[in-house]
């Protein structure tokens, strides 16, 4: 397997990427890296080269550059040149902790749409505090702001795929993300696009789903829109954040009884910690184009590319890409021959 890193993207690159990459290269033998970014400034946190090799420029991608216009003009940035890679065969993945706007362009128009997708969506994976599961896919989270009622049921065909060969779920549960659970409510959108997934048949449809029984695992897959998924998203980070926040308050503002609580409960909420944190299930992914391309937070640390790139390689092994593609590829030709 080999995955092209965008060694330089993020708040803390190349620190946190090259030393997650590290921690990822020490499990994974079977994995090689290319890391695309400054060779001085990766070799400063590089402690151990085994099966990583660097492909220097000193072009990047800013967090406020415009996306098009990036991906047109910086053809020697480290992610334009580590989805060239991709591109090329030469790289199986691409990771990016840099610039979203620019890794949806640059998958887009360098990576490239599967054949029968209309619109690639934005997949990430979040944490389920009940119903017997640990965590849910969500789609879309930010690829598109606008959806078509086809858009959403792609998405479920994808997130569902995903879910069972990537996750091992056998027949995930799909909802749609409504403002309730009846059949006929929700906007024009929710409402064509459930007759669509009523009659999915790659699917289990399990009907509309509220966002506020998400985190109580609900489905296995949840569809919607970009604008309300990113809003969902921030919504659940945001609250993950708060509440450690005011435990952590509530701890150290009433007294010694409550420090002497809070010292009992330490390893409980760390506990509580580590499972609110959806980082730990890698990144988001920009799923629908004919290879992985994977964006993990801005801001993110060692711990979180490590678990991205655990992620991208259980997608590899899967070979989820390769059936989406055979499985797209058949239907819009079906679809071509029934127009002839």
């Amino acid at each position: 397997m080999k995955i092209a890193v965008d060694a330089m993207g993020g708040d803390n690159a190349p620190k946190a990427i090259v030393e997650g990459v590290v921690l990822a290269a020490q499990e994974f033998k079977d994995i090689e890296f290319q890391l695309y970014g400054k060779e001085s400034a990766i070799r400063e946190h590089l402690i151990d080269e085994t099966n990583i090799t660097i492909i220097h420029t000193d072009e990047k991608i800013m967090s406020e550059d415009d996306p098009v216009r990036a991906v047109r003009r910086k053809k020697d940035a480290s992610m334009i040149l580590a989805a060239k890679a991709v591109k090329e065969g030469k790289a199986d993945a691409l990771f990016s902790a840099g610039n979203t706007g620019a890794l949806l362009a640059a998958g887009l128009l360098i990576v490239g749409r599967m054949k029968g997708i209309d619109r690639p969506g934005l997949l990430v994976t979040l944490p389920a505090l009940g119903g017997g599961v640990n965590a849910f896919n969500m789609m879309d989270v930010g690829a598109n702001a606008d959806s078509k009622p086809e858009n959403l049921n792609q998405f479920a065909t994808l997130g569902s795929y995903y879910a069972q060969f990537v996750r091992g779920i056998q027949k995930p549960r799909v909802g749609l993300l409504n403002n309730g659970t009846e059949e006929n409510k929700g906007n024009e959108l929710t409402k064509q696009a459930y007759a669509l997934l009523k009659e999915n048949h790659e699917i289990n449809f399990i009907g509309n789903v509220e966002a506020r029984e998400l985190l109580n695992g609900v489905a296995d897959v949840v569809v919607t829109d970009g604008f309300t998924g990113n809003a969902v998203l921030k919504t659940v980070e945001g609250t993950a954040l708060s509440m450690m926040k005011l435990v952590k308050k509530a701890t150290m503002e009433n007294g010694t009884k409550a420090k002497l609580g809070g010292l009992l409960l330490k390893d409980s909420l760390t506990g509580l910690k580590d499972v609110l944190d959806y980082s730990k299930h890698g990144g988001g992914v920009l799923f629908g184009l004919k290879a992985p391309v994977v964006k993990t937070h801005g801001s993110t640390e060692k711990e979180a590319v490590y678990f991205t790139i655990k992620q991208i390689r259980e997608m590899l092994a899967s070979n989820v890409m390769r059936d989406l593609v055979n499985y797209f590829e058949t239907k819009a030709d079906s679809k071509e021959e029934e127009t002839k």
